[in-house]
């Protein structure tokens, strides 16, 4: 078990020249890979360390498949640039004039960056958090475009890739399952899935620049005057900015929080694309993808055709043929909805 001691916390103090000693350490993620592979040298450790005086730190360790000593350089480095272009996120300690080392520790080689704590972890979105988070998102797309920024690595929410929230490559993989009286409706889906692919085109032949990446899943603070800021640049990658910030956007409105009794999707998606357009004005062409963008992110939902207990997929392996129309039923509705669907100015 990776385990890191006293004298390896004193070294990354004095490699990335902190202030003061660490007077103690607590965790704030583990991702424990030996559990499911004994042996394994692969990490992720997070932790918080309290300094005797001077403001708290975090510290992240990792070693894990297609992470890089570079790759995870260039997402800090596009976080200063950030950071120093006005948008809230922590303060990078450097170490040799880098913000990511490569260390020894515990028998296990493991990259280690640091970076200043920061209170007010938000964990439940309302209509005005989800507003001034698209701000945010807009000020960050906007450092990133005016600067040319990139960050050569995969994403969460790239619709023209295997994604975190919708499916596709799954429903059609589903195919052979599918009963005779249901293979027509079934085709019908599939077609028009390829008739919005082509509407969308030109949008993957668009410009891709940097993006944090995750902006929602608990990588947001808010500070005591009410601004909201963000952490964790682990997902940081290049993508389309009009397509992360919808994908971002249903993501917030529908896999964070809400404070308790509140309800509204609906209310939280309009807030947050209401807040990003504000800054970041959707154009006319924009506007019209949109519809297209949206029904493939619900009509394929990720939970609903492979995750949840009873999604299509398992409907379709337990023979349950009702179910599975009902499903299929469902992803047409949501793919027909298209007229009913603006993205607000």
């Amino acid at each position: 078990m990776f385990a890191p001691a006293d004298s390896d916390f004193d070294n990354i103090r004095r490699d990335f020249g902190l202030p003061s000693e660490i007077r103690s350490v607590s965790e704030l993620q583990r991702y424990d890979y030996e559990d499911g592979e004994p042996g394994s040298k692969e990490v992720r450790l997070i932790v918080k360390a309290e300094l005797s005086s001077g403001p708290q730190v975090v510290i992240r360790f990792k070693n894990e498949a297609d992470v890089t000593l570079e790759g995870v350089e260039m997402q800090c480095r596009f976080a200063d640039e950030l950071r120093r272009s006005g948008i809230l996120t922590p303060q990078q300690y450097k170490s040799n004039g880098a913000f990511a080392r490569q260390c020894q520790i515990n028998g296990y080689d493991v990259i280690v960056t640091v970076e200043q704590f920061v209170e007010g972890e938000l964990k439940a979105v309302d209509p005005a958090v989800a507003r001034k988070t698209g701000e945010l998102l807009a000020n960050m797309h906007d450092v990133a475009e005016k600067n040319g920024l990139h960050v050569p690595n995969k994403v969460l929410f790239d619709p023209f890739a295997p994604n975190d929230l919708f499916d596709f490559a799954s429903f059609a993989s589903l195919e052979p399952l599918v009963g005779d009286g249901e293979k027509p409706l079934y085709e019908q889906i599939l077609q028009r899935y390829h008739a919005y692919r082509e509407i969308l085109t030109p949008l993957a032949r668009q410009p891709r620049y940097a993006v944090q990446g995750d902006i929602s899943n608990c990588n947001l603070y808010q500070t005591p005057s009410g601004e909201i800021g963000v952490f964790d640049f682990n997902r940081c990658g290049d993508n389309n900015l009009f397509c992360d910030a919808v994908m971002q956007a249903v993501f917030e409105a529908r896999l964070m929080d809400y404070p308790e009794g509140m309800e509204g999707e609906d209310r939280i998606l309009a807030a947050f694309l209401c807040g990003y357009g504000s800054v970041r004005r959707f154009s006319e062409e924009q506007r019209r993808w949109y519809p297209y963008l949206f029904a493939l992110i619900d009509g394929f939902w990720s939970s609903d055709i492979r995750w949840d207990e009873n999604s299509l997929t398992n409907a379709l392996h337990r023979g349950d043929t009702e179910g599975a129309k009902k499903w299929l039923e469902t992803i047409w509705q949501r793919l027909n909805q298209v007229e009913e669907m603006p993205l607000g100015r």
